[in-house]
């Protein structure tokens, strides 16, 4: 398989632009995905709802501690940490971005968990372990930026051992006929500027089909996007000035996290945040 290095270079060129590098570090510390609230839960105790979001992942991977689990774009390695800790699991984290790879390795070192978490610099799409290596694979919102799902989930698939599981936290989308012209332009144009070309793709159902196809038993597919609203919520009232300021002269794609934070909410209708469990 040969990666495809012009979306490769657009994920890397996303995550490197200063909004990212600072909107992900002032609010999250680096984590880089939404949070898990229950009612009643304030919408900016954003690191609560991060760690019970983890906890989560934890929870449908179901794998006793000491399991192998393959990270699919590990970030700075929180939701690892997370991971390992909680739950005991050996995590080896891969990630496009070098940047992301060493910060993970020094927050695993300050942590003291080194003995559970390796990082690697590397395309999930082109894995370089041996068949049958892991117990798990998992990804949190990060293959929305897969170049060719499908790809991705055939190597998934191959490390996997037999009756291994797959957990996917990702993004599904209602088709684009079925949207108003403005919202479906503007899912267009965030899904470009933000390198997410699966996004684009994950219509309702394809994600489920995609994986089935990759050779995969779909256990279950939830709709968990209510319970991560607050935080999406917080985000547009945050960037509700700065977007408004940005679109005044044209300048959206320069402000790609403010104009999803207020655009993903005033048409959140159209989009669902949902958890997929798959064995091989």
């Amino acid at each position: 398989m040969v990666p495809d290095v012009n979306n490769e270079r657009d994920v890397v060129r996303y995550y490197r632009q200063p909004g990212s590098r600072l909107g992900y570090r002032l609010f999250l510390h680096g984590t880089k995905h939404f949070g898990f609230y229950r009612e009643h839960d304030s919408p900016w105790n954003w690191p609560k709802a991060l760690r019970r979001m983890e906890d989560v992942l934890g929870e449908r991977l179901a794998q006793p501690p000491g399991a192998r689990v393959l990270d699919a774009g590990c970030g700075v390695g929180d939701v690892a940490a997370r991971l390992a800790g909680r739950f005991g699991l050996r995590i080896d984290g891969v990630d496009l971005v070098a940047a992301h790879v060493a910060e993970a390795r020094r927050r695993a070192r300050r942590r003291g968990l080194d003995p559970l978490l390796t990082f690697a610099h590397g395309d999930y799409a082109v894995l370089d372990f041996p068949d049958e290596s892991f117990d798990a694979v998992y990804t949190m919102e990060t293959l929305v930026h897969a170049a060719e799902a499908e790809t991705v989930l055939r190597e998934f698939h191959r490390v996997l051992k037999p009756g291994g599981r797959l957990v996917m936290f990702e993004y599904a989308r209602e088709v684009p006929t079925r949207m108003p012209g403005p919202a479906a332009e503007t899912f267009r144009q965030l899904n470009d500027w933000a390198a997410m070309p699966s996004f684009q793709r994950f219509v309702h159902g394809t994600l489920e089909r995609l994986t089935a196809e990759a050779g995969f038993s779909v256990r279950r597919v939830e709709d968990i996007s209510r319970s991560m609203w607050p935080m999406l919520r917080s985000f547009a009232v945050i960037a509700r000035l700065p977007y408004a300021a940005v679109r005044a002269v044209g300048l959206e794609r320069y402000a790609v996290n403010s104009m999803s934070a207020v655009e993903f909410w005033r048409h959140r209708a159209f989009w669902r945040y949902e958890i997929h469990s798959a064995e091989k």
